[in-house]
């Protein structure tokens, strides 16, 4: 896995982490999933690249 696609990865997960909190303070449920969603992608797009390295080696 690349620096770059980790470091891609980590922001997305952050940004919906972020997004969560956001939601869930201002009772907006759709930006709470939104948040839920992007991170739930950052998880599927390491586990790839997870998958990717290990054919690598």
């Amino acid at each position: 896995m690349g620096i770059a696609d980790k470091a891609k990865n980590a922001a997305e997960d952050l940004a919906g982490k972020a997004k969560e909190v956001v939601g869930d303070v201002t009772n907006n449920d759709e930006l709470k999933a939104e948040g839920k969603k992007d991170q739930a992608t950052s998880s599927v797009k390491d586990a790839g690249e997870n998958v990717k390295d290990a054919f690598k080696k």
